[in-house]
């Protein structure tokens, strides 16, 4: 089945919100998020604040316009059903390093960026912890598809906190800081997951 067709309007509205989400993005990172206001996106990115009001109506729904736009561009969904078709652990788990590495890659900036928001707006904060919930139901769903594969006594809650702590975006914000590269990155992180939660 193909794709429904969109009209110009449509797109346009499309490339005005991606517009205003890239602009937004790169003040969050050099401002932080609160110090960011909608006049400065309205200069970086050109496009007049009556619109951007229209457009996506606040700066929450900029910031989360900016999330969806990462994600995509992550390609997380793709990726992740990719693993969920491997019918080895190992290469599950070793795909899970991959795409969480392209996840901190693209958007470690957003990941800070909700991360502030989410401490004073209590809108952010909402949008926010529902995009956690819903990365914890999907990494839920990868560790219980690991069954029998999981180590000895290793329930499955167990394995969903060993994968989110060995995951925190703080932990490949340090060690890029520190000077490792994406791939150092992943290098590691592969190994980790599969050492924590498969069986010998």
């Amino acid at each position: 089945m193909s794709e429904p067709k969109i009209s110009y309007r449509q797109r346009q509205a499309q490339a005005t919100r991606r517009a205003i989400a890239l602009a937004a993005r790169t003040l969050f990172a050099e401002r932080g998020y609160d110090a960011t206001t909608i006049d400065a996106i309205s200069a970086a990115c050109g496009i007049p604040i009556p619109t951007i009001y229209s457009a996506l109506g606040s700066k929450p729904a900029i910031l989360e316009e900016a999330r969806l736009v990462w994600i995509e561009e992550a390609e997380v969904t793709s990726l992740y059903t990719e693993a969920m078709q491997l019918e080895d652990g190992a290469d599950r788990l070793r795909m899970a390093a991959h795409w969480t590495r392209r996840q901190f890659e693209l958007g470690i900036d957003v990941i800070t960026a909700y991360q502030e928001a989410a401490r004073s707006d209590p809108r952010a904060a909402r949008v926010w912890k529902e995009a956690l919930a819903g990365r914890e139901r999907a990494v839920r769903e990868l560790v219980m598809s690991l069954g029998s594969g999981l180590r000895p006594h290793l329930t499955v809650d167990r394995g969903l906190d060993l994968y989110i702590a060995l995951t925190l975006p703080e932990i490949y914000g340090t060690l890029t800081e520190r000077g490792w590269t994406p791939d150092d990155y992943e290098l590691w992180l592969w190994p980790r997951l599969a050492s924590e939660l498969l069986r010998d």
